[in-house]
């Protein structure tokens, strides 16, 4: 069970990595400095060192800032495609050190494809679209609400990890359920 519960943080903190990259870092590494929720192995141990923890939220800080400004938040998003999946990648396999059985490799591709995916959905896909409808002005609010759900799903991930799995299957399933329903309502005409 302890191995389930493993891979659903990991899932989890890897996906809240391609939102922002360094809010799930912060979580993991504070959490796994002042509390015994998390035991961090080497080499991963290093994200609970103090000075660690300084570096990544003055990143995060400067990611915030650079997301919250119209025209930059797209530059941002441009540099943060290698960071983002990387980010995921470091983060499952650091979350995930419960699976002795896994290779490293295969717990970084995991986090990498996550972490990129999630990215690149924001970043190709919703963010444009955003910019688009709303002539930029809805950005910040976006930006400000994609900060606070990387920041949930992270603390839930590790905290409950089934409850999170929970969510992400029923938002999916509400994701899926909107599409269908659009398609179904393109087709049908107009009385």
């Amino acid at each position: 069970m302890e191995a389930l519960f493993g891979i659903m943080t990991a899932f989890g903190l890897s996906a809240s990595a391609g939102l922002n990259a360094y809010i799930p870092l912060l979580v993991v590494g504070v959490i796994a400095h002042y509390t015994d929720w998390i035991t961090l192995n080497p080499p991963y141990d290093t994200l609970a060192n103090p000075w660690v923890l300084i570096v990544v939220g003055m990143l995060l800080i400067v990611e915030m800032l650079a997301d919250k400004i119209p025209a930059v938040n797209h530059i941002n998003d441009i540099l943060q495609t290698g960071i983002r999946p990387a980010a995921g990648a470091i983060i499952f396999a650091a979350s995930a050190h419960v699976l002795t059985n896994v290779h490293p490799v295969i717990a970084i591709i995991c986090g990498l494809l996550v972490a990129g995916s999630v990215h690149v959905v924001k970043s190709a896909a919703i963010r444009p679209a955003v910019t688009a409808t709303t002539g930029g002005t809805a950005n910040i609010p976006v930006s400000i609400a994609e900060d606070v759900l990387a920041t949930g799903v992270s603390f839930l991930s590790i905290v409950t990890p089934v409850l999170m799995i929970v969510i992400l299957v029923i938002a999916i399933a509400l994701i899926i359920w909107a599409f269908w329903r659009r398609a179904h309502r393109k087709r049908q005409p107009v009385s």
